[in-house]
């Protein structure tokens, strides 16, 4: 995991940074050529970041761009000013991560998912690999139109062409390698019962598909929505990642479960291990593409490490889930939205600490967690009665079983705004720019911490009768 030294000197940006004269030790200077639009590039010797006014991370989404002057809001008008911008994209999402949880709680009763159960380990690895790739692409997207970059025509195909051939290159690689770790964890999962080599090219081509695919489609979308936004007038922050987290899941999972349906059907030819070979021999020519756009060449070979290790991490949530969701009633459901809600609600915590260190703020910590604390009050109790009124996952819906579930779900939030805080500010400490290294852990983790707890309540309830969650038709 190397420190963070600036974007590189390919990107160009039409950006003016200036650096704090008490820490002219910048990693990269931004300047306005009005005749070359580029770069000035200078690395500092210490991995020293600046506190100016200064910051490519004010342009994730979620964060407003006068973030300096909120801090000095009084107390509820703070406070409402971040649930005001922050909910509606909480609200979005739930959306996409209730859809989700509907689709997950049909799919694990098709054939496919109950003959090869590995498909259960991989869900979470892969839809937290994808939300990665896919928060980092709108966010880079919405900051290349914040600086203008995207008015120009020629820039603007340079632009989103590199990075939708760098999404290829990601997704490929990362959805082979979730793939086959998915096949190594049910080998130690089920010594006893390994699965056949066809049922492992099914498992590995499936995550490739459903990884390439979603990647192209959401992408092409994101860029359309972003460029949209732009000619609106909007700001693309507000609604890209908000966008890209809702849709991200539903189209990942439909993607996937429909591919590995159908190479079910086929699994005694060789179609898997043809559409295999085809997506790995396509990866070398995305590769060129974006090692000839300099706009993107550095994300070429960085950025790895967290993306890689947040897939291990999130790995054990898909062990969990796939141990235990034959247990309960509406346990494949509840997984993805819980975790989702979480990691969004530590993820906006982690962008607004980062934005103020990159810019030399105070953020008032202490307000900001409660906040977004409470915000999930209303959410969670938006989302229950969805669940009730819809019987959604043929849960038992009771007293007991809410007031559990939303324990949980307050307990599971506070932990991800303490992580958030924690990580972004030792990262920062060691020379690390948060924006590229929290998001990924954070989101890893949430998704063990969420998965664990909610196998763990279920278990409680059903233990002691007070609400019947057993998947079991004979359990009564």
């Amino acid at each position: 995991m190397a420190p963070f030294h600036g974007p590189g000197t390919e990107i160009e940006l039409q950006i003016k940074v200036s650096a704090d004269s008490e820490n002219p030790s910048l990693h990269s200077q931004y300047y306005v050529d009005e005749s070359r639009l580029s770069v000035g590039h200078s690395r500092s010797r210490g991995h020293t970041r600046t506190g100016s006014t200064s910051s490519f991370v004010l342009l994730k989404a979620g964060v407003s761009h006068d973030h300096e002057e909120d801090t000095d809001l009084p107390g509820i008008g703070y406070a409402s000013k971040l649930a005001t911008q922050a909910l509606p994209s909480l609200l979005i999402s739930v959306v996409g991560l209730v859809f989700a949880g509907w689709m997950m709680d049909v799919f694990q009763h098709w054939p496919v998912f109950i003959q090869v159960s590995e498909l259960f380990i991989l869900v979470p690895v892969l839809l937290n690999l994808k939300g990665n790739l896919e928060m980092n692409l709108a966010a880079r997207v919405s900051t290349f139109a914040n600086m203008g970059a995207l008015d120009y025509p020629e820039k603007r195909n340079s632009i989103i062409s590199g990075n939708l051939a760098l999404i290829q290159v990601q997704a490929l690689v990362a959805g082979s390698i979730a793939g086959l770790f998915s096949f190594l964890l049910g080998i130690l999962r089920h010594p006893t019962a390994p699965t056949t080599v066809s049922e492992s090219i099914l498992v590995i081509t499936s995550s490739m598909v459903a990884a390439t695919v979603s990647s192209f489609v959401l992408g092409v979308f994101m860029c359309g929505l972003i460029l949209l936004s732009r000619m609106l007038r909007i700001d693309p922050d507000n609604i890209a990642c908000p966008m890209a987290s809702s849709l991200g899941d539903v189209v990942t999972l439909g993607i996937l479960a429909g591919c590995a349906h159908y190479l079910l059907i086929h699994l005694d030819s060789a179609l898997s291990l043809y559409i295999l070979i085809s997506m790995l021999i396509s990866v070398p020519f995305f590769a060129k593409a974006v090692w000839r756009n300099k706009q993107v060449k550095y994300l070429l070979y960085s950025g790895w490490t967290p993306i890689v290790f947040a897939m291990l991490i999130s790995s054990f949530a898909g062990l969990v889930l796939e141990r235990y969701v034959e247990q309960f009633k509406g346990l494949a459901m509840l997984t993805p939205i819980l975790c989702g809600l979480c990691g969004n609600l530590g993820s906006i915590y982690a962008s607004r600490i980062s934005t103020c260190l990159h810019r030399g703020v105070q953020e008032q910590y202490s307000r900001v967690e409660w906040t977004l604390l409470l915000m999930n009050v209303p959410v969670q109790i938006l989302f229950l009665t969805i669940v009730w009124l819809f019987d959604l996952g043929h849960l038992d819906f009771n007293s007991y079983f809410a007031t559990s579930y939303f324990v949980v779900s307050m307990l599971c939030t506070w932990l991800a705004l303490k992580m958030s805080k924690s990580m972004t500010l030792v990262l920062w400490k060691y020379g690390y720019d948060p924006d590229n290294y929290v998001l990924p852990y954070l989101t890893a983790i949430i998704d063990v911490i969420c998965t664990s707890l909610l196998v763990l309540s279920f278990t409680g309830l059903s233990a002691y009768h007070l609400s019947d969650l057993s998947a079991d038709p004979n359990h009564h």
